[in-house]
């Protein structure tokens, strides 16, 4: 695909080469995983502190598009890093970041209290949720359209973007609960999807330290419904967390909602991190945001 052959040359996706030879300081950079890629010409970087926590403030990065204004009600795309909950960083989606950003839209890649800090992953959720809320209240100075905001994530970080989705879900208690976290979309990379009774899950997810209704609040196939917003899922086949988006794919299919599912045969978990895949994935994300109006069609 045109998208994976720009990645492979070191141009920006979506731009004819003679567009890139023309820009100045056109260098390639490393992204996650010594993964090459060029700057999109014209996409500037911000950033903020959406939240101050007791342990320390929490940054999100903002990416804007060439042309971009303060006036514009341009779509968001939110990406959470994964790692377990106990670590990661926000470069992990820098490059999809970059390259979203170079298709007209806003992406944020938002930092997230980790175990080390002393929290669980509910409290992982509630800042989750938090950020959200943030882009949506500073939509007006952020060019963006709060009623366009797609949540993303891999592996913790998918379950982070699930869970900005849940009607009841882990709050900060802090946050105002008005402004409302529920993306219009999701794109989840692997996420850990589970029920909260399910086996292990009190141990591998809560470490024993999470109250079961406090679980149930963070359990994304426990709050699957008519109103779940529509999922694009990346999984390789290998990867074991596959079966619990099998499930949900199955548990979509009788609530009516749209869910599909994108798969990589013989791969195993984070996949999408790096080449081959990295431009594969980003071809099949591009495609399902055209699908849902958020972009329009590459020429």
């Amino acid at each position: 695909m045109a998208v994976a052959l720009f990645l492979l040359a070191g141009f920006p996706f979506g731009l004819a080469a003679e567009e890139v030879a023309s820009e100045e300081n056109a260098k390639q950079e490393i992204g996650f995983r010594g993964q090459k890629y060029t700057p999109a010409p014209g996409v500037t970087q911000t950033t903020e502190i959406y939240k101050t926590t007791a342990g320390k403030d929490l940054e999100v990065t903002l990416h804007f598009p060439r042309g971009w204004k303060a006036e514009d009600k341009r779509p968001i795309i939110v990406f959470f890093f994964g790692g377990g909950w106990k670590k990661g960083t926000t470069r992990q989606f820098l490059i999809q970041a970059d390259y979203f950003a170079s298709r007209g839209i806003v992406t944020a890649r938002p930092n997230y209290r980790l175990r080390p800090d002393g929290v669980t992953p509910d409290k992982c959720v509630e800042d989750a949720r938090s950020a959200v809320r943030w882009l949506r209240a500073n939509a007006a100075r952020l060019g963006i359209d709060p009623k366009k905001v797609i949540s993303s994530g891999g592996s913790a970080g998918g379950h982070l973007a699930y869970c900005t989705s849940i009607k009841q879900g882990a709050d900060d208690p802090n946050d105002d609960t008005t402004i409302s976290c529920i993306p219009e979309a999701m794109v989840l990379y692997n996420p850990a999807l589970f029920y909260s009774d399910s086996e292990g899950v009190a141990t591998a997810v809560g470490r024993g330290a999470v109250s079961a209704e406090r679980l149930k609040l963070i359990s994304p196939l426990d709050h699957v419904d008519k109103d779940t917003p529509p999922a694009l899922i990346l999984f390789g086949t290998r990867d074991r967390l596959k079966r619990g988006a099998d499930e949900y794919l199955k548990l979509a299919k009788e609530a009516g909602i749209r869910a599909e599912m994108f798969t990589a045969e013989g791969e195993s978990h984070g996949f999408f991190n790096t080449e081959p895949w990295l431009s594969k994935t980003t071809a099949e994300v591009d495609k399902y945001l055209v699908s849902l109006g958020y972009l329009d069609e590459m020429k």
